[in-house]
């Protein structure tokens, strides 16, 4: 499991990968003037191939080829892998799952609330890429896709949408043209959700598509919903929610934000002209009945205190232990409220009198049970004040508040206002200020499931990742509650429970009594239960109008959608599930409900790993909201837009005026060119490389379009490997070491068989930023700027012999890079795959399912890095000088060894060194020196300047008569001081392990004497070069 050191280290890797990025990201308007008009000149690519079928691929000089243009690259693949059946999970004969095993991930579902933004596009991205990576190993594999009806947040949404263009609510339209209406809207907005998975290249198996409200999975819900309450886990009771006055319906935890005031604060309400005063204290006294004496008590709600039924006061408090036992009288309704004392009064908080509303606040709901208070609902559904409230009814609730503390003033008994922080909690659909209320609701018993769910995570059947999760997972489990299920909505899955009518009673009965509650799979089947229960009674079932909340038809997803409660074929063979990806803010509401109800209803977990990514945030590290303008559509990003067509999109929303204005100017300051198009390979593979299972994703589409430039190095580099296979050319059965392989061709092959390795790892543990960050180093710095550079010197002046291993290396190189890279990228992939020739004997038809490249131990050669590093080293300080001292043509490099198995190295490595050393030892430049000093000379080169590769390499550059003598002196004499100081401070550390070696790795303690020893050798040249220089200076 992947440590925090781990963590900190690939987010670090990733910032610098960024770096690397930004660079070359979206052209600025000035840029643009510099590009090539003739790319931009190109018509609106069309393509040719017809839906479904194989795609036509173009010649390698046709005007769309040439050049990487994303929308070319990544059209007609998708129809033809899923003409093809590539994503339907393969079983075998006998219809089992392959030898290799099965790897199945749920989608988690996309709500059906509107279009899908980048929040989606992450979680899609490394959920893909984990599904094909698996399929290329040979795994059985189902990628499930799905939607979610989203309840709440689908109904309110046509709710709005229904407002703001027929100015109606669904009361005029009544409960079945309201449901036909959202099943309409959920059929455009379904559709617009899997296109953008298609277009993202998400490689799922449609043929098992579900939704929430499906007939198979509604009957997975009623049969939960049956079963639980049959073993009295679910019951009936009347108890607090957060109920929403807008929305009329409760909610869960999980639908509230609590919004921090630090004092006194005036917020918008909807439904109120004028904003609405929260975090004050209100400081009132009531009297004491039979008395003149009064009692001082505080609250943050005054209205409510038209439902207060008692007081309460700690026991030990001497203020009022003799007001314990009495009444207080209330001033505006004919009530007498006790005066309690209970050890959660807080003496020092307030006045230390707290007034009990019981049926509107949570504490004073338990503090009332405690002590038999009367529990006194004041508030109707629609937020206004009821019967119970005297001469306040039918007053809207913040109204009443300021009318109840002028009639407090009235009376005298208002006392004083004071600042209070507090939190205060807002429905976050209709941003309503949630009401705790009274309601007979359906609830579960969690504890016991909760406790069976932490031990299958104790256990190991589940891996939680990051740790951190796993933390929290047990943190939340400890303090669970009953769930309430019932939500007062139009749209879900109607609670089958139905409430038993027993004609000939004197009076109804009560709707929260569970024993007068029958549930059924079926109407007939609820009769039969209450005609069991009622004998020889006259019944009629009334059936609960109420939903279900949506995560409880959610929490069956992982089974449901696999045939469950049937016994099928998939739930048999595919269940539990490999994997569960989803993001850390749902992990209570949604992972462990799911935890819990698939141990309970199956016997078994749903899946064997939850991993959290991070959440997606905008370039200022704000949470993404519509009404901020920074939802970004990964339409807009694969695709472009323009800033006008971003403005527009958001006029078609559902944004009033003040929302519209702040989200228009962040698109204007964002995204002052627009979006350039990045593709979906390059989206892809920068969410994924964002994800270090460390904290949140700060977008930046900077960034993503630096992506699409490694996208077209490995695009162009395919192409210039194409151009060089003789038309005839036939790759070798398979790949493997031969006795012509060159140097440059066993690293390479090196660095190929280490990338997979590593690849493996990394995605095993779910390191997904380190699995790209490797791909990325292996394509761009080992096979694009070396190999391929290095090869172009094999190809024109190599034997023949070392002309054929360079060309099959590159196609070894080339091909097992694209299929390493694929999980990432797929149509990049497929469509350059799709152009190589194919080894003798492979019909695989497309690299969706070709085998996914494995460490071959014959490639592993470390002689041959270590080798080519020093190569390399040479190289680059040979690019570094000519760089420095401006030399482009006619340059004299010697290079001097101090060790022979250096010496052979670079010797026999001088055409490789030329074509790795820059312009001035190009093809075209034949005036260049490129020697190697003899083994047996110590004498420094004249006339030079040099710089140190390691202990047994130094580059010289010849510059007699071409630069300021006194200049480089001083420089050398700077770069001297710098390496003695080096030297002393290795001295030092080695010094330090030395009497510590019994604790210290020997192979620390030999990686710092070896830069010692490169510190001395630095030194050994300089003063070398600073006699030269002076030597110079004398000469002239």
């Amino acid at each position: 499991m992947t440590t925090d050191k781990e963590k900190k280290k690939a987010a670090k890797q990733q910032k610098f990968q960024e770096k690397k990025a930004k660079p070359v990201a979206a052209p600025s308007s000035k840029a643009k003037a510099k590009e090539k008009p003739q790319q931009e000149a190109l018509p609106l690519y069309i393509e040719e191939t017809p839906p479904g079928q194989k795609k036509i691929l173009k010649p390698l000089d046709d005007p769309y080829v040439k050049a990487y243009i994303p929308a070319v690259v990544e059209s007609a693949w998708y129809s033809w892998w899923e003409k093809e059946r590539f994503f339907v999970p393969e079983f075998t004969a006998d219809n089992k799952v392959k030898k290799n095993g099965y790897f199945v991930i749920p989608e988690p579902p996309p709500n059906v609330t509107g279009a899908l933004h980048m929040g989606h596009a992450l979680p899609n991205a490394l959920q893909d890429t984990l599904i094909r990576w698996n399929r290329m190993r040979g795994l059985t594999t189902l990628w499930l896709p799905g939607c979610d009806h989203a309840g709440i947040s689908t109904q309110s949404v046509v709710e709005n949408m229904l407002w703001r263009r027929r100015k109606q609510t669904r009361h005029d339209l009544g409960r079945q043209k309201m449901i036909d209406l959202i099943w309409d809207w959920k059929e455009e907005y379904h559709q617009k959700i899997n296109r953008v998975l298609k277009r993202m290249g998400g490689s799922f198996d449609w043929t098992r598509e579900a939704f929430t409200m499906d007939a198979n999975l509604s009957a997975a819900v009623t049969e939960t919903f049956v079963q639980l309450h049959e073993e009295g886990i679910i019951y009936r009771a009347n108890r607090l929610v957060n109920w929403c006055t807008k929305l009329n319906t409760a909610l869960s935890n999980l639908e509230v934000d609590n919004k921090d005031l630090e004092g006194r604060t005036l917020l918008d309400v909807p439904g109120y002209d004028r904003k609405v005063e929260f975090g004050v204290l209100t400081h009132f006294c009531y009297e004491i009945e039979g008395s003149t004496e009064k009692i001082e008590v505080a609250t943050t709600r005054p209205e409510t205190m038209l439902g207060d039924t008692g007081i309460a006061v700690n026991p030990k408090d001497e203020r009022y232990k003799h007001l314990v036992g009495k009444k207080a009288r209330h001033p505006f309704v004919d009530r007498l409220l006790p005066i309690v004392a209970d050890d959660y009064v807080d003496p020092e908080f307030g006045t230390g009198a707290v007034k009990m509303t019981p049926a509107h606040d949570p504490n004073d709901f338990a503090i009332g049970q405690r002590h038999n208070l009367k529990f006194i609902n004041i508030l109707n559904d629609d937020g206004t004040m009821n019967r119970n409230t005297g001469d306040f009814e039918g007053t809207r609730r913040f109204d009443a508040r300021y009318k109840v503390i002028d009639a407090l003033k009235a009376k005298g008994l208002y006392v004083k206002w004071e600042n209070n922080p507090m939190k205060v909690p807002l429905c976050n659909k209709s941003k309503d200020v949630i009401e705790p209320l009274m309601k007979p609701q359906w609830w579960m018993r969690m504890k016991d499931m909760a406790d069976a769910a932490v031990k299958a995570v104790k256990n190991g059947e589940i891996i939680i990742r990051p740790e951190t999760a796993e933390r929290d997972f047990y943190r939340w489990m400890g303090g669970i509650n009953d769930w309430c299920l019932s939500r007062q909505l139009w749209w879900g899955h109607q609670a089958p429970a139905y409430f038993v009518e027993i004609q000939g009673e004197p009076e109804p009965g009560d709707d929260s009594d569970g024993e007068r509650w029958v549930t059924g799979r079926t109407p007939e089947a609820a009769e039969e239960k209450a005609r069991a229960k009622f004998p020889r009674k006259t019944l009629k079932l009334r059936r609960d109008e109420d939903v279900l909340d949506t995560w409880f038809s959610s929490g069956l997803w992982p089974f449901s959608t696999l045939g469950w409660p049937n016994k099928t074929h998939d739930m048999e063979t595919l269940y539990p599930t490999s994997v569960l990806e989803t993001g850390w803010d749902i992990l209570f509401f949604w992972v462990a409900r799911m935890v819990m109800l698939g141990i309970k209803m199956t016997g078994q977990v749903p899946f064997r790993e939850v991993y959290c990514h991070s959440l997606v945030r905008d370039s200022e590290g704000r949470k993404m909201s519509k009404s901020l303008g920074n939802v970004i559509d990964p339409l807009d990003v694969m695709e472009g837009i323009e800033l006008s067509a971003l403005h527009k999109k958001l006029e078609t929303g559902n944004l009033d005026p003040k929302e519209l204005a702040t989200a228009t100017k962040f698109q204007k300051a964002s995204f002052p060119d627009g979006i350039p198009e990045c593709g979906a390979d390059a989206l892809r593979f920068s969410l994924i490389q964002y994800t270090t299972g460390g904290g949140d994703i700060n977008f930046d589409i900077k960034v993503m379009y630096g992506y699409r430039r490694f996208c077209n190095k490995i695009y162009q580099a395919t192409r210039y490997v194409l151009g060089k296979l003789p038309d005839s050319y036939s790759p070798p059965a398979s790949p493997s070491m031969t006795r012509n392989l060159s140097l440059a061709d066993r690293w390479i092959l090196h660095k190929l068989t280490t990338a997979c390795a590593e690849v493996h790892t990394a995605l095993t543990e779910r390191e997904f930023s380190v699995a790209t960050s490797v791909c990325y180093q292996y394509w761009y710095a080992n096979l694009c700027d070396i190999y391929i550079e290095n090869s172009k010197s094999l190809i024109q002046i190599g034997t023949p012999e070392e002309q054929e291993s360079a060309i099959n290396t590159l196609y070894t190189a080339l091909e097992a890079g694209l299929k390493l890279v694929h999980p990432f990228m797929p149509f990049l992939t497929e469509e350059l795959w799709q152009r190589l020739p194919r080894r003798p004997g492979d019909t695989t038809p497309s690299i969706t399912v070709a085998s996914y490249p494995q460490p071959d131990p014959a490639f592993s050669d470390s002689a041959a890095e270590e080798a080519y590093e020093l190569v390399l080293g040479v190289s680059k300080s040979i690019r570094s000088l000519c760089a420095e001292y401006d030399i482009k043509e006619s340059a004299t490099v010697h290079v001097q060894l101090s060790t022979s198995s250096a010496h052979s190295t670079i010797s026999s490595e001088l055409p490789s060194l030329r074509s790795l050393s820059g312009k001035a030892f190009s093809a075209s430049d034949s005036t260049s020196i490129l020697s190697v000093v003899p083994l047996s000379s110590s004498e420094k080169p004249q006339g030079c300047v040099a710089q140190s590769v390691s202990a047994a390499a130094t580059v010289y550059l010849q510059v007699a008569g071409k630069i300021d003598v006194e200049q480089e002196i001083a420089k050398a004499g700077k770069r001297l001081t710098q390496a003695r100081e080096l030297m002393k401070k290795q001295e030092k550390v080695i010094e330090g392990m030395e009497a510590k070696k019994d604790v210290v790795k020997a192979e620390v303690i030999a990686a710092e004497k070896k830069k010692l020893e490169d510190a001395v050798a630095e030194i050994w040249m300089l003063e070398g070069l600073v006699r030269q220089f002076d030597g110079l200076k004398v000469g002239n």
